[in-house]
């Protein structure tokens, strides 16, 4: 599922830049800029067709070379660089004050940071050495469909989880009691937090993912949802090792990417945007 799909994202990319307004949030510099939108003195969407191919073409690069990066990083770097993430996120003030939260559940086999600490944590409702005070809601990713179409539903256990076809541990749609789990877009209260995965990031917010959509459609959702609700938007924290962090002219992105708000690696904490540089 979490596959690059490039050509379906190309026709989704091209078909924005023809009709849509950049992120609200922060944009990225290296983001398309709006000359590409169509219009009465705009080029026509041929233009935005190939520029979003020459955009792909440098990610599906750059995805090649990160993922090579991380076959060839070592095993002990890897696990000591897990621990110290995991530990900053869990003494950090931000993490400690949030009630809800929505993060993924890391797989070995996609060399993504670890996150089974920080889950485990979370479940177990308080935890004196890490200062927790109230339960939080945890929220994990479920894919749908190969259509970008991703939700996050809330966990109360680790049994909760189960092996989807590829292996990912995903929630059932389903509790015990065949009770339908509660949707992080249907709860009536916001998540604070979002513990996100990628393969590739930068010191201004830009993240690389894995071409599927899943977490750009899932963040813009959300994003539309806490401003219907006037509720404040939580902030985007992207976990990454050492070899995932790229100058910043690497990646490049459309109005289509949502930028983070933070990136947390063994080397520490880097807020980015003004929500970051307040909150954390």
């Amino acid at each position: 599922m979490r596959a690059d799909r490039g050509g379906v994202l190309l026709k989704k990319v091209a078909s924005f830049l023809t009709t849509h307004h950049p992120h609200p949030a922060f944009l990225p510099s290296s983001a398309v800029p709006l000359r590409f939108v169509a219009g009465p003195s705009g080029p026509p969407a041929a233009v935005a067709m190939a520029e979003a191919t020459a955009v792909l073409q440098k990610k599906r690069a750059l995805r090649s070379q990160i993922r090579r990066a991380l076959k060839i990083f070592s095993p002990a770097q890897r696990v000591q660089e897990d621990v110290a993430i995991q530990n900053l996120v869990l003494n950090s003030p931000w993490f400690k004050s949030s009630k809800g939260l929505c993060a993924y559940i890391s797989c070995e086999a996609l060399r993504e940071v670890d996150t089974s600490k920080i889950v485990a944590e979370v479940l177990k409702n308080s935890d004196a050495e890490h200062g927790m005070q109230v339960k939080k809601m945890l929220y994990v990713p479920r894919v749908e469909d190969k259509n970008s179409h991703m939700r996050m539903l809330r966990i109360s256990n680790i049994e909760d989880l189960v092996a989807n076809s590829m292996d990912i541990l995903e929630p059932s749609p389903v509790d015990a009691d065949q009770n339908e789990r509660e949707d992080v877009m249907l709860a009536t209260q916001p998540v604070d937090l979002f513990l996100l995965p990628g393969l590739a990031f930068d010191r201004h917010g830009r993240r690389l993912g894995r071409g599927g959509g899943y977490y750009d459609v899932f963040l813009q959702k959300y994003e539309e949802l806490a401003n219907q609700q006037k509720w404040k938007q939580p902030l985007r924290v992207a976990l990454a090792y050492s070899v995932q962090i790229v100058d910043d002219d690497l990646i490049p992105t459309t109005v289509t990417d949502v930028p983070v708000d933070a990136v947390v690696s063994a080397d520490g904490v880097i807020p980015i945007s003004p929500a970051a540089l307040e909150r954390m």
